[in-house]
């Protein structure tokens, strides 16, 4: 999957509150859309952009949809989050020891 779509889904708040309520489980929209200030259908739109991205995923049972977190959807999106991590890490710790006076010369 592409992480700009990741990161674009992620982008909007009311996809991010659907993807925190979703943490404890699978759900259907009427669960989801039951606290937002938008209608069902528009909670489906923003269902619809986390599946595309990969993020969640679908599983029809009977009349009902649950979705629930793809875990390897967000395999990517930590990747590269624990890459810039660690980019920083490197840098504090030169700027530390350059401080400190233990290094880099």
């Amino acid at each position: 999957m592409d992480l700009d779509r990741k990161f674009a889904a992620l982008a909007d708040p009311t996809r991010r509150h659907i993807v925190t309520v979703l943490r404890s489980g699978p759900k259907d929209v009427g669960t989801l859309a039951r606290p937002l200030p938008i209608s069902r259908p528009a909670v489906s739109k923003h269902l619809a952009v986390l599946v595309a991205a990969g993020l969640v995923e679908v599983e029809k049972s009977g009349r009902r949809r649950l979705y629930r977190l793809r875990r390897e959807g967000f395999d990517e999106v930590r990747e590269w989050l624990d890459q810039v991590a660690r980019t920083w890490d490197v840098a504090l710790e030169r700027f530390r020891r350059h401080v400190e006076g233990d290094g880099l010369g």
